[in-house]
């Protein structure tokens, strides 16, 4: 994520950082081990839960350099991070807190750094709206490594799944995930059509109703079609008797 701001001198402090960034979960092809890539940047690179930055377009500098755009990068606040996550190719990512230390550069909206470590995990929503709980195979990855969608225990059906604690055990036990907070708003299921409750029911009286003029419109097509049957047998028997 770089933002178009004037670069400053190379910082570094002593004391760890705090920073926010979106990443896609990743889980190693053996199943032994958890990691994170990039949503713009260095897609095709997997870091640890603790790690430090390379410059992926393969220079040995050390970053984050004056020349590159190389380093890991975080905004300074969750909701810049929260607000992103809303594009659609970000919306299976999860939020991360980081502890940013080394050098680092500033930008408008957070840093550009050479160390980080993953403090928390959050899995944010899954494409249903609803907040996710556990992690699915995407059915994509990079070599060695598989993505993982966040999804919720609704959707989940018989997938196979890695719990929230299990990744945070394979990924060291260091980190912490939890699901996005749930907020109130104007977004949320009908009342009398959650789960798999009928359209037409006790709690559906349009529908109900519908139905019946629909059931009458056709009872009186029947009702015309005897009638026609009726008189054309009439006539039938009266020329018969004529004849």
């Amino acid at each position: 994520m770089v933002w178009p701001a004037a670069r400053v001198p190379r910082e570094q402090s002593d004391k760890p950082l705090p920073g926010f960034k979106l990443a896609y979960p990743m889980l190693s092809a053996d199943g032994t081990a958890t990691g994170f890539s990039g949503v713009t940047l260095g897609r095709a690179h997997v870091y640890r839960a603790i790690d430090d930055a390379i410059c992926v377009h393969g220079s040995r500098h050390s970053c984050p350099s004056r020349w590159c755009d190389c380093g890991f990068y975080c905004f300074s606040d969750a909701g810049a991070a929260r607000d992103l996550a809303c594009e659609p190719d970000y919306r299976g990512a999860v939020l991360l807190e980081v502890a940013v230390s080394g050098r680092y550069r500033r930008y408008e909206r957070g840093l550009r750094y050479s160390r980080q470590r993953v403090r928390t995990v959050e899995l944010g929503r899954c494409e249903c709206g609803r907040s996710a709980s556990v992690l699915s195979d995407s059915g994509t990855g990079s070599l060695g490594w598989r993505k993982l969608l966040p999804i919720c225990s609704t959707c989940v059906g018989d997938r196979p799944v890695l719990t929230a604690d299990g990744f945070g055990r394979l990924s060291g036990g260091t980190i912490t995930v939890t699901a996005a907070p749930t907020a109130a708003g104007p977004v949320a299921p009908l009342p009398g059509l959650a789960g798999t409750e009928s359209l037409v029911g006790a709690e559906s009286p349009g529908a109900v109703a519908v139905l019946g003029a629909e059931l009458a419109l056709l009872q009186a097509r029947l009702d015309e079609v005897q009638q026609r049957l009726d008189d054309l047998t009439r006539t039938r028997e009266s020329d018969e008797q004529e004849g």
